[in-house]
């Protein structure tokens, strides 16, 4: 056990939505997209999207990203072209589409899918390409300008989004993926800033796209329960939509707590010069929920070398994603172009503890650690 950990799930608490759950007992309505579920999915529209597209629940993000690759994908691709610098759940959902994952690299300040790659790599592969699945790394808002290109060029976009629902764009000062023609996937994993224990959510303009998600994901049935394309079972129950609006009553606090400690780490990190003796920070992209800190650790010492020396100040971090997807055994036969940067944030990135009841105290604790690894750099 840390006396730090990395993660401290705090979830709603049930004073929140056992009204909900009254509802529940009232209509006797458990599932197959019922009412709580639908007034969510409105609340979500209306609320965080201006009013603008459609979304659908899913039981967790990768079950979107599958749903959402299988009815985007053009059928006579063969690649997913993602970054390998991402979850191990976007080139699975890839896979489970019968797509090869194709790697590209990731640019070295945003962390963004290589920009210039993908505009080589579209050239190369034509329609060799079934998909394009960016991802929003660590909830920040990706430039979306190259992807609505594709998208007008018939190229399919599915954004994994996993950590961004609550990320306002920096330019337009509205929540990320907005009006975007394609899919973005968000997660809800209790991990998540937006937790609820389980779940996710496909948001796209495309309505019609939409429609195809939510029957998929209801066993492919028509409305008169015959099943008329490929699906599965996606549905979140009723208790989850429950607890999912009773989240997004609370969300406000959630994203302004986290704010203050990302603003805790980032003041002490200057206080401490850690960025001076070659620690770094993402650049980020609009105004992000922060799920936990990534930073790159100098050039002088691995990821494992600082997670280690926190570990034994009983601190716990982690390494997203260290190993890379292209280096993880199931994905390692796959095409790729140079990763040059993957490889180097993958050797350092170190993500660092966010919950919401850390204090200044706690975060100044954990930077005096990484600072005494950073005095051995210069000493």
């Amino acid at each position: 056990m840390f006396d730090i950990p990395f993660l401290r799930p705090n979830l709603v608490k049930k004073e929140r939505f056992i009204s909900n759950f009254e509802k529940i007992e009232e209509t006797r309505i458990y599932s197959n997209y019922g009412p709580l579920n639908n007034l969510f999915e409105e609340r979500v529209i209306a609320q965080m999207f201006d009013g603008i597209g459609s979304a659908v629940t899913v039981h967790n993000a990768t079950i979107g990203l599958i749903l959402a690759i299988a009815q985007s994908k053009r059928p006579q691709g063969k690649y997913a072209v993602m970054p390998s610098f991402t979850f191990a759940a976007t080139p699975l959902a890839a896979e489970w589409c019968g797509l090869e994952p194709y790697f590209l690299d990731i640019e070295p300040e945003n962390w963004q899918m290589n920009r210039e790659q993908l505009e080589q790599t579209v050239k190369l592969l034509g329609d060799e390409i079934a998909v394009i699945v960016p991802y929003a790394t660590f909830g920040t808002a990706i430039d979306l300008s190259v992807y609505n290109k594709l998208q007008e060029q018939g190229i399919p976009v599915v954004i994994d989004a996993a950590a961004s629902f609550g990320t306002i764009t920096p330019e337009e000062a509205t929540h990320f993926g907005k009006g975007f023609g394609g899919a973005v996937v968000f997660s809800f994993h209790a991990t998540k800033s937006f937790g609820i224990g389980e779940g996710g959510l496909v948001y796209s303009l495309d309505q019609d796209l939409i429609k195809r998600i939510r029957q998929a994901g209801n066993f492919g049935f028509s409305s008169s329960r015959e099943s008329v394309t490929q699906g599965l079972n996606s549905k979140i129950s009723e208790y989850t939509a429950a607890i999912a609006l009773a989240t997004l009553d609370h969300f406000k606090t959630v994203r302004e707590n986290r704010r203050t400690i990302y603003e805790y780490y980032l003041q002490e990190l200057l206080q401490a010069d850690l960025i001076e003796r070659g620690w770094s920070i993402q650049k980020t992209q609009g105004s992000v929920v922060h799920q936990f800190i990534p930073l790159l650790s100098p050039d002088s010492h691995t990821n494992q070398e600082v997670v280690k020396l926190l570990a034994s100040n009983s601190i716990e971090a982690r390494t997203y994603f260290s190993p890379a997807c292209h280096q993880q055994k199931q994905f390692q036969s796959y095409t790729r172009s140079t990763l040059h940067v993957t490889e180097h944030i993958a050797k350092h990135i170190v993500s660092l503890p966010l919950w919401e009841e850390l204090d200044e105290i706690i975060v100044r604790r954990i930077v005096n650690v990484l600072g005494s690894l950073g005095k051995e750099t210069t000493g």
